[in-house]
């Protein structure tokens, strides 16, 4: 386990790989309600949090030997870019527009580029693994503004 500066108070994964004896559900089961979250409009690190806290599942790969993601890739609900480059890609979104109306904010300009260059390693990282195509590009929307 890495060291870790400031506390470790949050949850830790199970050690074990096997399913726990106390959880009811069939992997079948985990997997209609992980599409029917989905048709919901829940993204995947929601529908992870939604069935841990409401379903007591607490992993679904463990149950069904399959990724939240690749139960959507294979039930056709999941989506072309992955959660938290799209994530990123709302984040700059935001920020460009919010400088086209405040020029002179200089704390999120740079806020701006941070969020612009986390997209390109991500996207770069994702093109390597053959998730996104080699020719996804990022198009910053405010160019001129940074």
């Amino acid at each position: 386990m890495p060291k870790r500066e400031k506390g470790k108070s949050h949850s830790t994964r199970p050690v074990s790989k096997r399913p726990p004896s106390w959880c009811k559900y069939q992997p079948e089961e985990v997997e209609a309600l992980v599409i029917k979250l989905a048709k919901e409009g829940h993204p995947p690190s929601r529908i992870g949090a939604i069935l841990r806290d409401q379903y007591a599942v607490p992993l679904v790969k463990p149950l069904t030997g399959k990724t939240i993601t690749q139960i959507l890739k294979e039930a056709g609900l999941a989506s072309s870019i992955p959660e938290d480059l799209g994530n990123l890609l709302k984040r700059a979104a935001r920020l460009s527009a919010h400088l086209e109306k405040h020029k002179k904010d200089v704390h999120n300009k740079r806020a701006l580029q941070l969020v612009e260059a986390k997209i390109h390693r991500l996207a770069e990282y994702y093109k390597q693994e053959g998730v996104l195509p080699p020719d996804w590009k990022y198009e910053p929307k405010a160019a001129s503004i940074v």
